[in-house]
């Protein structure tokens, strides 16, 4: 076999770009045996050897998003949003398999009692919102929706009124941070359930990198925390109680993590909420730290799409402004079919 003039590689041929909408099992002691062969083939070091150390952060690349008929799929205006971009993306990971350094998915995790989930709430005849059902500071002030008081022992806190002045301060300093108002979701990511898993195309892509390059696919968790969404991997919408008490922690260890690289790769779902928010948070710290970082940023604009619910709701504009406003700060937009090393910055 003619090996490539270039650092990109072919497709293996067991990856099958039909059945990444699809859920099914990876075979991971064939897949091992796989990229151990071809990293003797392609002469692949181990990525403790990297010159250039770069990372890919997938963001949420999980059934629950990504598959049709899911929980949130992502569909974008063309209805096959989330598909079109994990072939694109799984096809990036091989075709780079000895430049990417490290792989870090995100796993958004839920469980029902939580602040954007329907049982969370009640109006005065005991009905739950529902799904997309936007909260506001308002509407918890005049007890449109209130905290179901038969939560409160199972979220450890048997004082439904501290619960309920909560909920007021939260709808509150999402209005006053600019966020996103509190949106009620279809309950999704579910710790243990189907929904959680990434997709098995970008998982057997992210294990076969795992072992041809002998680096551990860096897996990083969000999203329990009871009292408050998760967007962003790097930090929770809410850090802290009406009183000041912290609930919640920002990511600093992963943030260093990225900032340690000498390029980072951002793709995943969706661009309008979790992925523009964990961009976001990133660029607030790099502003923080030193500006001239965010050129070390690189977003996969061909890997990534909007949350978009036919005749309700449509955020394209809103996702194309934020990845706007991130190449205006440094940020470089690229394509998933160029070739790595050809990217403006990659020495």
């Amino acid at each position: 076999m003619t090996l490539p003039t270039t650092t990109q590689l072919p497709l293996p041929i067991f990856f099958a770009p039909d059945t990444v909408g699809e859920i099914w099992r990876v075979p991971y002691q064939e897949r091992a045996a796989q990229a151990a062969d071809w990293a003797k083939l392609y002469g692949l070091q181990p990525a403790a050897k990297d010159r250039l150390r770069i990372c890919l952060t997938i963001i949420d690349a999980q059934n629950t998003f990504c598959i049709p008929g899911h929980e949130l799929f992502v569909g974008g205006r063309s209805g096959t949003g989330a598909i079109d971009d994990n072939r694109r993306l799984c096809e990036f990971i091989y075709r780079n398999l000895g430049t990417l350094t490290e792989i870090a998915p995100t796993l958004d995790t839920h469980t029902a009692m939580q602040i954007f989930h329907p049982v969370f709430w009640v109006n005065d005849v005991g009905e739950h919102p529902a799904p997309m059902t936007n909260i506001t500071a308002e509407d918890v002030q005049k007890g449109v929706w209130k905290v179901n008081p038969a939560i409160a022992y199972s979220l450890g806190n048997s004082h439904y009124l501290l619960l309920q002045k909560h909920a007021q301060h939260y709808a509150e300093q999402l209005a006053q941070d600019g966020k996103y108002p509190l949106t009620i979701w279809p309950y999704h990511s579910m710790l243990g359930g189907i929904g959680h898993a990434l997709v098995a195309a970008v998982e057997e892509a992210c294990f076969f990198h795992n072992i041809a390059r002998r680096s551990q696919t860096c897996f990083e968790i969000k999203g329990g925390n009871p009292l408050t969404e998760n967007y962003s991997v790097l930090r929770p919408e809410v850090l802290a109680d009406p009183s000041g008490r912290p609930i919640a922690q920002k990511n600093t260890r992963f943030i260093q993590k990225l900032l340690d690289f000498d390029a980072v790769i951002i793709a995943g779902q969706a661009k309008s909420h979790c992925v523009a928010w964990t961009i976001d948070d990133l660029l607030s710290e790099i502003q923080a730290q030193d500006p001239q970082l965010a050129e070390k940023v690189y977003l996969l604009e061909d890997c990534t799409s909007p949350v978009v619910v036919p005749n309700v709701v449509d955020f394209t504009d809103q996702a194309d402004a934020a990845f706007q406003r991130f190449a205006d700060a440094g940020m470089k937009l690229v394509k998933s079919t160029d070739e790595i090393m050809s990217w403006p910055g990659i020495e």
